[in-house]
């Protein structure tokens, strides 16, 4: 029965569509100090084709495969037979064809190889593949001659789970920030530093001043917000990369989160010194308050009143809070506060999806600031976040001996500054003790 090629015919269309797609998203990297800068969307696509193109492959092999077969039982018995065994019944050898040039000759006359030594470079563009030359048979071996130790002692397929990634912080102390870049390496800007206030009513005129006008004083302050970088990288096999496009992928999202994660510390916490950001929390002139100092009469002060009394602050400078960062279990000391007869006394909204609020403030809660801590400010106005560098993942094999290793690099980076303008505007709160 003559085998029907016509769906291999389409899978190897398909197959050809997805490399096209693949070879014109890879035109559009860029290469920067021997580094590849890839942008996450088309990285994206690119791993998501691979995928395609791995399965499109399997599909048209094992019915590349059928073909054979049909072929196979499309001959005479003994011809067919004689491909298949030899008269020990083991597998025929497969022989490299006649009139064909070796492997070392095919190499050196190879175009890879003579651009390489036309350009007087010592790295090949791309690599010289065997297939080309024999075909598949060069690297045929044997079906099987022993199992490998740790493989179960019989035939089947191996079923691997994908990988799951790790959980990821929900919000992030950027979402409280309007988003804004700078071409600069360092942010200058005039801080307020004091502030009299002399403005009067003025008579026409007074005596010899003639209705001389009060002066009002104020004092600046020149503050400088260099742009730091946070980067980290981790190295891995080519071979593992080319064989699990999903694992390239956890990778660039693993790198990328934990940039977040020190982002969200260093907007925080920064201590200014070395290569830190100066965070928030440590910026001189910023609120404080203390929820020992709140009411302890008629009722005690709870959590949550210590945050509006905060709030009351920020106001008193005339900058409206526009967010609350809290630890989560201080949220939900918060959340779970109860009067006398058992009820919730925060009214917090469940619906799906819904922001969460306190006193009509958002609220990120994160265990980027410490327990016992919480920070309210009018973020964006107060303070303004910088991008020099969005995060972007770059590859390379130019580190140490990695090239004769077979290994890449993955490089997670970004660049930006901080800039907190009016400290005044921000309160840190300290939950040390119930008044």
């Amino acid at each position: 029965m003559a085998f029907d090629d016509s769906r291999l015919k389409e899978l190897q269309g398909a197959l050809r569509e997805k490399m096209t797609a693949n070879n014109e998203i890879a035109d559009s990297f860029k290469t920067e100090d021997g580094a590849i800068v890839i942008d996450q969307e088309r990285k994206a696509a690119f791993d998501q084709n691979m995928g395609d193109i791995k399965e499109i492959k399997s599909l048209i092999d094992s019915m590349e495969d059928m073909q054979t077969v049909a072929d196979w039982g499309s001959e005479a018995p003994a011809e067919s037979l004689a491909k298949v065994a030899d008269a020990d019944g083991t597998m025929a050898s497969v022989t490299v064809p006649t009139g064909v040039k070796s492997l070392g000759q095919a190499f050196i006359e190879s175009d890879e190889f003579q651009a390489m030594m036309t350009r007087g470079a010592g790295t090949m563009d791309s690599p010289y593949g065997t297939k080309t030359l024999y075909g598949d048979d060069y690297n045929v071996k044997d079906v099987y001659s022993s199992l490998p130790s740790g493989t179960p002692a019989s035939f089947g397929t191996v079923s691997r789970d994908p990988i799951v990634p790790q959980a990821q912080r929900r919000t992030r102390v950027r979402d409280l920030f309007p988003s804004r870049s700078t071409n600069a390496a360092v942010i200058e800007y005039f801080r307020m530093s004091g502030f009299t206030n002399n403005a009067s009513t003025v008579p026409e005129r007074a005596s010899s001043a003639f209705g001389a006008k009060p002066q009002t004083t104020m004092a600046f302050t020149g503050v400088q917000a260099p742009v730091r970088t946070i980067a980290h990288w981790e190295a891995a096999h080519r071979n593992v990369l080319s064989d699990e496009p999903q694992l390239r992928s956890i990778i660039d999202n693993e790198l990328l989160y934990g940039l977040r994660l020190h982002e969200d510390a260093q907007i925080l916490s920064g201590a200014g010194t070395s290569e830190d950001l100066t965070g928030i929390l440590n910026t001189s002139g910023i609120q404080t308050y203390s929820w020992s100092s709140g009411a302890s009469t008629p009722v005690k002060d709870t959590k949550a009143d210590a945050i509006r009394r905060a709030a009351t602050l920020s106001f008193l400078a005339y900058y409206e809070p526009t967010g609350v960062i809290l630890n989560p279990n201080d949220w939900e000391d918060i959340e779970l506060t109860k009067d006398s007869n058992g009820q919730y006394l925060m009214a917090v909204s469940i619906v799906a999806g819904a922001e969460s609020r306190i006193w009509r403030i958002p609220v990120v809660d994160t265990p980027a600031i410490a327990s016992g801590t919480a920070l309210i400010g009018s973020f964006g106005q107060g303070a303004q976040l910088y991008d020099r560098e969005e995060a972007t993942i770059r590859v390379s094999e130019q580190h140490s001996d990695f090239f004769v290793r077979n290994a890449i690099v993955i490089l997670a980076e970004q660049r930006l500054a901080l800039a907190v303008k009016r400290p005044e505007s921000f309160v840190k709160v300290t939950f040390d003790a119930a008044p």
